[in-house]
């Protein structure tokens, strides 16, 4: 997201036309609060840190703080490649069976996103996985992540969204990557090897 492997953004096209004034100035500002709010965290601790002193550190008002971010979770959780996330979904060419899909998507979005500096970064990914708050926000953003997952992955396949067997095959696949995977507790980033592996492993049967 820390992204998941199904979570992992795509990073922005860099031979595309370059971004106006005004998405400068915001991408600078978002940079800047996350910046500081980095540095706070590692100061003087996430729970202990307002949004009033990242605003402050970030030398920004408050109401600006919002205007980019909904709460000191967002801060760390979110990223700003929705849509070429998006995008990258909508370029996969059509045929490919589930297993293949999956695949697909993991290592199309995680290698993109291992090229964006905010959703790569080390130390956010670590404080994901062992602050607690974090930890339940980015369990119900992975949840709800899910669920489009399952719509996108349905219509690719042609089978309804609300069937047992995509949604077993769903929260199977999620179970791997989500807990087996990504949340080793160690706060380190799991290798697209590991993902892949831990998928193939699923599709073979789970084998000891």
């Amino acid at each position: 997201m820390s992204e998941t492997p199904l979570q992992a953004a795509a990073p922005r096209d860099s031979s595309g036309p370059r971004p106006g004034l005004r998405e400068r100035n915001k991408a600078r500002t978002r940079h800047a609060i996350r910046s500081a709010a980095m540095s706070l965290f590692e100061k003087q601790g996430y729970a202990a840190t307002t949004v009033a002193q990242i605003a402050d550190a970030a030398d920004v008002s408050h109401t600006t703080f919002f205007r980019y971010f909904q709460s000191k979770e967002q801060v760390v959780l979110s990223d700003d490649l929705d849509d070429v996330r998006d995008e990258l979904m909508r370029s996969i060419e059509p045929g490919l069976g589930r297993f293949d899909l999956v695949r697909r998507l993991i290592t199309e979005l995680y290698r993109a996103g291992s090229d964006d500096e905010w959703a790569s970064n080390p130390d956010r990914f670590r404080l994901i996985q062992t602050e607690p708050a974090l930890v339940t926000a980015q369990q119900t953003q992975a949840d709800q992540a899910l669920i489009e997952m399952r719509g996108f992955i349905a219509d690719y396949l042609g089978v309804p969204a609300d069937g047992l067997g995509l949604r077993v095959f769903i929260a199977a696949s999620a179970g791997v990557l989500f807990h087996v995977v990504g949340h080793t507790g160690d706060g380190e980033i799991p290798t697209l090897e590991e993902c892949l592996e831990a998928l193939d492993l699923l599709e073979a049967g789970l084998p000891v």
